[in-house]
């Protein structure tokens, strides 16, 4: 292991028992070398995101798990075969939420899952990027690469303000469909809007990525065109739908977490590469943001509740 003078302990915010986050308990934990293939990062800031809500509790959690997926900070040490040029670097990352996650001052993250952030971006933005953003870079990844019309239904939070402006410049005719708080936002970035509660025309779309759950997505079968295509981030539909070889609808699903057990050496060049891009565009302009509420590191359980009672619109980060 190589790196700076590494503090003996830091501040992590572990599970012990419950699905609730006021269940989620602060404690002083040694801080433990990178093992080879990892670094350590010292988080600045930590994105909150609904999967961390969702997966508290999950049967093969074991009581001190750190959960968190989402961080942005510096390198401060680094495994044995990784380069030291690492050292010292601004990263932002998606950490494996099997593994030790970013809900603390330090968190050790693979390597390959390093996502450098340029000097012109505050990593308040960055780390509001990981998840969100490359989940609707993926999910743009399941769809024909000759653009037409798109309807992003949910398109309200993080994923659905990436889906539409990159939908939006590959070419895409977007509608989306979410609550009026976030018409303005959405129309000024190029789309067309419709209240949540719409009833939608029926085959108009050549595709739709769903951001709501595998009812909501179900029902948005008889509003595709044929051979059309239904993207799934909130979970899969039950069933195919509609009569098989009619309309000959293709299905997809999009979770980041699979390229961390299944992923290879190409998948994570792409992912980087994808996630270079944004960080670029996020910095000269070319993309809007989701507008951040930050909060202070003793405030993220009740934080992360906020989240998921929807208490408040915008990305969630919480300064470590």
């Amino acid at each position: 292991m190589r790196g700076t003078d590494l503090p003996a302990h830091h501040r992590a915010w572990t599970w012990q028992s419950g699905r609730d986050p006021h269940d989620l308990v602060l404690a002083e934990q040694p801080v433990a070398a990178p093992r080879p293939g990892e670094v350590l990062v010292r988080n600045a800031v930590i994105g909150l995101n609904p999967v961390d809500w969702k997966v508290l509790g999950s049967d093969t959690w074991r009581p001190g798990k750190v959960p968190g997926c989402d961080g942005a900070g510096i390198v401060i040490a680094v495994g044995a075969d990784v380069p030291g040029a690492w050292l010292g670097q601004r990263v932002a990352y998606h950490a494996w939420l099997g593994g030790q996650g970013s809900f603390a001052e330090t968190t050790p993250v693979a390597a390959r899952a390093l996502l450098p952030v340029p000097a012109g971006l505050d990593l308040e933005v960055a780390a509001s990027v990981p998840c969100p953003g490359l989940t609707a870079w993926l999910a743009l990844g399941k769809l024909p690469t000759e653009p037409g019309s798109l309807l992003v239904a949910g398109a309200g939070g993080g994923v659905g303000t990436y889906l539409v402006q990159l939908a939006i410049r590959a070419g895409w005719k977007v509608t989306a469909q979410c609550h009026p708080r976030h018409h303005d936002r959405l129309v000024a970035q190029g789309a067309a809007v419709l209240p949540w509660n719409a009833e939608l025309p029926r085959a108009a779309h050549a595709a739709a990525i769903d951001l709501r759950g595998p009812e909501a997505a179900a029902g948005l079968f008889p509003h595709l065109r044929a051979n059309g295509h239904l993207v799934c981030i909130q979970g899969r539909v039950g069933g195919w739908g509609g009569e098989a070889f009619a309309r000959c609808i293709s299905l997809h699903e999009v979770a980041l977490g699979a390229l961390h057990v299944h992923g290879d050496a190409r998948d994570w060049h792409a992912l980087r590469r994808a996630a270079a891009g944004i960080f670029d565009d996020l910095e000269t302009g070319r993309l809007a943001p989701e507008p951040v509420v930050a909060r202070d590191f003793e405030c993220l359980p009740a934080h992360l509740r906020a989240l998921r009672d929807r208490d408040f619109s915008g990305k969630a980060l919480i300064r470590a």
